[in-house]
């Protein structure tokens, strides 16, 4: 099969990188590759006393541009398991999707509750296979039988399992802020109020990411997706006028001149 074949060739399923050829072939012919658009997001998510909880920012941006401002970027796996997704919105977004409907799958021939380590194996795997070109870094979490889990997942398959985690563009901000703030056995509202510190500073310190912060508390008996947890980016309410007031400038002089305005009129004779 030639590259021209190659390249108009039906997907067979699962993502299609038809156009990583286009370009190459483009590029052999004296065209200009098409540049990566730069992606923004603050994701993160810790370990608390009773289960999981994690956060987002809601913006998403095309380049310079602010696409969407209330994305919603913690995305459902499972009943115990969920995801936060940075990078290209709709590998992330295709990509849970998929590991979604694997995992379902599962429950329906075993009969059994999934576990964040498969949901974390099946992800990895994936996202390996394609070696990078599946823009989707992760933060999954969730609760099972072995207790709270918490990984995050980079677009290249590796991964790591941590108390507190955060990725995107955002991220070293909430990371300050989490190594700052986190502490072992942390009650549901001081788990909350440390995710919001996070995902506000990823917000506040970001041009990426911006809007709303989303949260997510998975524990063993529930699931509560609050969203959004917290309007960050308020718009400010007008204090005073804009307009100075009568004698704040000083008048030096003043001068008055009458203007007399004088109108001909001309008779016109009519045949």
């Amino acid at each position: 099969m030639s590259a021209a074949d190659q390249c108009f060739e039906r997907a067979k399923g699962g993502f299609s990188f038809e156009n990583v050829q286009r370009n190459e072939n483009l590029q052999s012919m004296g065209f200009k590759q098409p540049g990566a658009l730069k992606t923004g997001t603050t994701i993160a998510g810790i370990i608390f006393k009773d289960g999981v909880i994690l956060g987002a920012d809601t913006r998403a941006t095309e380049g310079p541009i602010v696409a969407d401002k209330n994305c919603a970027k913690i995305h459902y796996i499972a009943p115990n398991i969920y995801c936060c997704g940075a990078g290209t919105a709709a590998d992330t977004e295709n990509t849970t999707n998929m590991i979604s409907s694997d995992l379902e799958l599962h429950r329906l021939k075993t009969g059994r509750q999934s576990r964040v380590a498969t949901a974390n194996r099946m992800l990895k795997q994936m996202l390996y296979k394609y070696q990078g070109q599946i823009s989707a870094a992760l933060v999954l979490g969730g609760v099972d039988v072995n207790g709270p889990a918490l990984y995050s997942i980079y677009p290249h398959g590796s991964t790591d399992k941590l108390p507190f985690v955060t990725m995107g563009s955002g991220s070293l901000a909430a990371m300050g802020v989490f190594e700052d703030g986190w502490k072992p056995n942390m009650t549901l509202e001081e788990g909350k109020l440390l995710v919001r510190d996070g995902i506000a500073a990823g917000i506040f310190n970001d041009l990426g990411s911006g809007s709303n912060i989303d949260i997510t508390v998975i524990t063993a008996d529930k699931v509560d997706y609050i969203r959004p947890y917290e309007i960050a980016n308020k718009k400010g309410v007008r204090q005073n006028s804009y307009l100075p007031k009568r004698g704040a400038t000083a008048v030096t002089s003043t001068s008055v001149s009458v203007i007399t305005n004088s109108v001909e009129v001309t008779a016109m004779e009519v045949a």
